[in-house]
């Protein structure tokens, strides 16, 4: 009896942190607006090699010359080494385009689509997006 009560109980405990951890690691849908594409064209800040996600800090510079820091969500280091990367990949000021679907809430955080280098180079960052081929397939494309 008391092994059968422990079961349950361990059952119970793990029931009611599933929904935590589901949260922690959020979708792409719940985050991202695959209508929102957004074209940055800025500087290299900082490249977080960091899990679940890595994370590109860029400098945009707006038309009013006013400068916002943007927050890109990029892929986990596994994924990101499998397409050839390393944590050197992206130093502090190099610039970059990158396309990406910005955040539901309009915040400057956006989930990459692909980052552009000046010498026409184009890498996929792994992020978020990939995981949901619909949204891929819908996705407008980048403005110029």
């Amino acid at each position: 009896m008391l092994k059968r009560a422990t079961v349950v109980a361990g059952l119970l405990a793990a029931s009611l942190t599933l929904p935590l951890a589901a949260h922690a690691h959020h979708s792409f849908a719940a985050e991202f607006d695959v209508q929102k594409v957004v074209h940055l064209e800025g500087t290299v800040v900082k490249f977080a090699w960091v899990n679940p996600h890595s994370w590109l800090y860029i400098e945009v510079k707006k038309p009013d010359g006013a400068v916002e820091q943007w927050k890109i969500e990029g892929g986990a280091p596994s994924a990101l080494l499998r397409r050839g990367w390393n944590r050197n990949s992206l130093p502090m000021g190099t610039r970059i385009v990158v396309n990406a679907f910005q955040a539901r809430d309009g915040a400057t955080r956006a989930s990459a689509r692909d980052i552009v280098f000046p010498d026409g180079r184009k890498l996929d960052l792994a992020s978020s997006y990939q995981t949901s081929k619909k949204q891929e397939e819908s996705a407008p494309a980048p403005a110029p």
